[in-house]
């Protein structure tokens, strides 16, 4: 038998719940390797070669190189009740901002293309931060790796969500992920070990890559760390499904993670005991179990 769940903490919403806890669509994978070249915004340089491929949705992992001007915003308390966490100030540093990593959701807004992109970073005073970067307002000024796993079959579209008054990035196409690409959002206060289980289970995926960002409620991590931030940035560093000893999907998620006072925490999370507080977007690569 599966132990208990250890108990998580959640942030109430002000919209009505949506009875859909996760959502999914799938295709063929698409996987690419490329180069930034500089003088385009980090957004421009991406989605030029993403729908040349004819990509529609995935997960861009970005390292390396530098950008100038550069922009982003912290996670935050929400100052009016229409939600439940914001996002800070923008910040734009002076100089030349040289990349660590990223983590970006592909997809579209409005019938264009958009990034929703969360990293970390050090910027010209040599400290090192992180946030949500804004895409369309940072410019590549170094050259940057990037590796993408995605697919033509379905997408990432921004839509409104009721729950948070969000508009988000949620899956749309096909549901099935038989050939190897599977996009799910995880809803507000889900445990999102148990719904990246769930989605894995109900497309027939034992074991596979996760790739993604995200927000989480006072993130708990499985050396005992929990950090008391309700709004938070989030990108996985390394995820993994495996089969289970019964022989379903089990996730393990390693994550870093930056609070609205800016103090970065990186660890793998504790299973069963982390629910998302906005949302998750992830891009699950399935692999032979």
């Amino acid at each position: 038998m599966r132990p208990e769940p250890a108990a998580f903490a959640t942030l109430a919403q002000p919209g009505p719940v949506r009875p859909e806890r996760w959502l999914a669509a799938g295709g063929g994978l698409t996987h690419l390797v490329f180069g930034l070249a500089p003088g385009a915004t980090l957004l421009a340089a991406v989605a030029g070669t993403l729908a040349e491929a004819g990509m529609r949705g995935g997960v861009v992992q970005l390292t390396g190189g530098g950008f100038a001007p550069f922009a982003y915003v912290m996670p935050a308390l929400s100052a009016e009740p229409r939600f439940a966490a914001y996002y800070s100030e923008t910040f734009r540093p002076p100089g030349t901002t040289r990349l660590e990593r990223a983590s970006a959701t592909f997809g579209e807004r409005d019938g264009a293309a958009f990034l929703h992109v969360h990293g970390a970073w050090t910027e010209a005073d040599g400290r090192r931060r992180a946030g949500h970067m804004l895409p369309a307002e940072v410019v590549v000024a170094e050259p940057v790796r990037a590796e993408v796993w995605g697919t033509a079959e379905a997408a990432w579209r921004v839509e409104p969500d009721p729950e948070t008054n969000f508009s988000l990035f949620t899956p749309a196409g096909p549901g099935g992920a038989e050939r190897g690409c599977l996009l799910v959002k995880i809803q507000p206060n889900q445990e999102i070990h148990a719904a990246i289980e769930a989605a894995a289970f109900a497309h027939g995926i034992a074991a596979a890559r996760v790739r993604g960002i995200g927000s989480i409620v006072r993130p708990a991590f499985a050396d005992g760390r929990v950090i008391p931030t309700d709004a938070s940035e989030v990108w996985i560093r390394d995820g993994l499904v495996r089969p289970g000893p019964d022989g379903r999907p089990v996730a393990h998620l390693d994550i870093a993670v930056v609070d609205v006072f800016g103090a970065i925490h990186e660890g793998a999370l504790l299973r069963g005991a982390n629910a998302a507080c906005i949302t998750f977007e992830l891009t699950l690569v399935a692999e032979p179990g």
